[in-house]
């Protein structure tokens, strides 16, 4: 069985359409930096970190993809420019498993009744994060899974209203309170209700705010203890959602994040639309956080398990 045969034909079609502008702009790039060359030399490699650069791989990660790929041209003597991107697509993906960035998980995760796997969401408003909730909730359902949702972004109504829809189209039951309620109580309220009616899944959507850090770190610390509550450990998973489209802006947010709380999965969205999907090589290898999925569309089933070996080889291959 081939490393890649796991991957249905429409869900690969989906990934290679979606990564289409990032890989229609980064092999330009290539093609002119290795114009008139016969061999990977150093001019070409100057050339090749400027390409990764600004395809929003960032800077630390693009210095460890060149010194690998001058390793690897240094002891292959007879490397050419014409197999460079079998080259930087080896060890891309090599790095990424060194780094051991776990790829994304799965919607049939094992549950047991009265205690559901509960995923708290975070990310700044615009990102795709209540869109990426419904997807969510979608494909557990799908999945076999009993889901429920919680509207503990509070202070906008439009975010409430937002997830409302998603939860119609998903089929999933939300549990909102008013405008301006405490975040934390929605949290309760929706927990209380999952376990009660034997919920396998719970996802709790939170305020898009970038506010100082200590402000927000209160706010999820007291979602996460009032949580526990009710389901001893809860959060299981804690999201971020970011914005592929942002490049660079991507990484700070998760910077932002990462301090004001314990981040433990990534959702990276809107590639589609956008050349900057080398930002997901980047953050994979800097914050050592896995990706678990990647959106590639506004089709509700265009949210796919991010695999590594997968995404490279539809970038480079």
């Amino acid at each position: 069985m081939g490393i890649f045969s796991f991957f249905s034909k429409e869900k690969k079609e989906v990934l290679d359409q979606g990564l289409a502008k990032t890989k229609q702009s980064v092999f330009s790039k290539i093609a002119r930096a290795i114009a008139g060359k016969s061999k990977i030399d150093d001019e070409v490699l100057d050339n090749l970190e400027e390409v990764l650069v600004t395809s929003d791989v960032g800077v630390e990660t693009t210095l460890k993809i060149i010194d690998r790929v001058q390793k690897r041209a240094a002891r292959d003597k007879f490397m050419n420019t014409n197999e460079l991107n079998r080259l930087l697509k080896d060890e891309i993906a090599q790095l990424l498993m060194e780094n051991n960035t776990e790829d994304g998980g799965t919607f049939d995760i094992p549950t047991t009744p009265g205690n559901p796997y509960v995923i708290m969401v975070v990310g700044v408003n615009g990102v795709g994060k209540t869109t990426t909730i419904g997807k969510l909730a979608h494909q557990y359902k799908k999945a076999g899974k009993k889901v429920y949702l919680g509207a503990a972004d509070t202070f906008r109504a439009a975010a409430v209203e937002q997830l409302v829809e998603w939860g119609h189209r998903a089929d999933v039951p939300v549990v909102k309170q008013g405008m301006g309620s405490d975040p934390a109580s929605v949290a309760y309220d929706t927990l209380s209700s999952a376990v009660a009616n034997n919920a396998d899944v719970v996802i709790i959507d939170t305020a898009g705010r970038l506010h100082n850090k200590v402000g927000l770190m209160n706010e999820l610390t007291k979602i996460k203890n009032v949580m526990q509550k009710v389901v001893p450990g809860a959060p299981n998973d804690v999201m971020l959602v970011l914005d592929g489209s942002t490049g660079q802006n991507a990484f700070e947010q998760a910077k932002q994040f990462t301090k004001a709380t314990e981040v433990t999965s990534l959702a990276i969205t809107k590639l589609d639309g956008t050349a900057k999907g080398g930002v997901v090589i980047g953050i994979s290898d800097q914050f050592k956080i896995p990706v678990k999925y990647i959106g590639l569309g506004e089709g509700i089933d265009h949210l796919q398990i991010f695999n590594r070996e997968e995404f490279v080889d539809s970038l480079f291959g």
